[in-house]
């Protein structure tokens, strides 16, 4: 029969095929029992994972059946996302564990397409997401991700956010009439915000992605150092004009402290609908080598194409419109990338300091 040991040098063998680790020396393995020829452990996961389950099941199975005999095995992956290391003196957030920045250094580059995109993929995976809309100015997030209610107050201090997809969502332009145009000076436009992100009930989320307005002005210096950010992804085509402000963007974030995720490549390519021509609209390969350049992870280029559009503009946007087409894949993968990132940061041990009262002895 099996020992423990030679059931965690079979486990050993198998490589976590997004870290390139295995699961026993990473110590995602737990709660092994052996008991004769049946075998039983955990694996728990740093993020979210769900299509990949039944493939790392199967291989963690096959390895356990290797071990000298062992006929039956029983394990159990769970997910367990926790909050980590954001800017130095700012605090987390309650209810919110980790805080994703989507930026860039300007508009139109299709960062608010891509920021939803995200956030459904990581709740498709199994993670609880909530997407703020930080485009004062510009809100895009009610359209795109179908809501036009206006969300509740149980209160008459805080906000319920509203939801769908699951997802949950809050923007200004749940507020405010659509066609109203928010004529706000920059504290004003920023005290909104800042209300919109810490007066909202968010449900105990793994990540809030937030759909930062572009540009590196008042608004987006003043959330990049006061709300704690795990991360920044910045959205940018490979057009050199749109580089330049990209740049601008990295720049920002890494003054304040905040770290760079990675660089997503949108509208990439256009590949004809009637004839299939493959043609690089706004040049090629620019923000790939802008990437390598910095350092900076690369994390995948999306194609300039009339279904990601209309899917967006309609309320469904492509991961939940077109699940299995080639763009929901790419964004997936995205989103899967920037967790994994996120997973293998410091922790945020805060929560566990104990809190130190001085009180006057009589």
């Amino acid at each position: 029969m099996a020992t423990q040991e030679q059931l965690l040098a079979a486990l050993a063998g198998v490589t976590d095929p997004n870290t390139g680790k295995d699961f026993v020396s990473t110590k995602a393995v737990r709660n092994v029992h052996v008991e004769g020829g049946d075998v039983s452990f955990d694996v728990e996961l740093g993020y979210p994972a769900k299509s990949q389950v039944p493939a790392l099941r199967k291989a963690l199975v096959a390895a356990a059946k290797s071990a000298p005999g062992v006929s039956n095995v029983s394990v159990n992956i769970t997910t367990k996302v926790t909050p980590h290391a954001v800017q130095r003196g700012v605090q987390l957030m309650p209810n919110v564990k980790n805080i994703i920045a989507v930026a860039s250094g300007k508009g139109g580059v299709g960062k608010s397409t891509t920021a939803a995109n995200l956030a459904l993929a990581l709740a498709a995976e199994g993670a609880s997401v909530g997407v703020l809309d930080a485009d004062i100015y510009g809100p895009s997030q009610p359209m795109m991700l179908g809501i036009s209610r206006r969300p509740e107050s149980d209160d008459g201090k805080t906000m319920e956010p509203l939801e769908n997809h699951g997802v949950q969502v809050m923007s200004i332009g749940f507020l405010v009439n659509q066609d109203e145009a928010m004529i706000w000076r920059g504290p004003m436009a920023t005290q909104a915000l800042e209300q919109l992100l810490r007066q909202t009930n968010w449900k105990d989320l793994d990540y809030l992605i937030v759909d930062m307005p572009p540009g590196t002005g008042d608004i987006q210096l003043t959330l990049s150092q006061r709300v704690p950010m795990t991360g920044a992804v910045i959205v940018t085509t490979p057009q050199d004009i749109a580089l330049i402000d990209a740049r601008k963007a990295v720049t920002m974030f890494e003054k304040v402290g905040v770290p760079i995720l990675g660089v997503i490549e949108n509208m990439a390519v256009h590949v004809c609908s009637n004839c299939g021509h493959a043609e690089h609209i706004f040049g090629e390969g620019g923000g790939k080598r802008y990437a390598q350049e910095k350092g900076i992870d690369y994390l995948g280029a999306l194609p300039l194409a009339m279904q990601i559009r209309e899917q967006a503009d309609s309320g469904k946007p492509t991961v939940v419109a077109d699940p299995d087409s080639e763009a929901a894949g790419i964004y997936r993968s995205v989103a899967r990338q920037v967790a994994i990132k996120i997973a293998s940061k410091a922790k945020d041990f805060s929560s566990k300091f104990p809190t130190i009262t001085v009180s006057k002895s009589t």
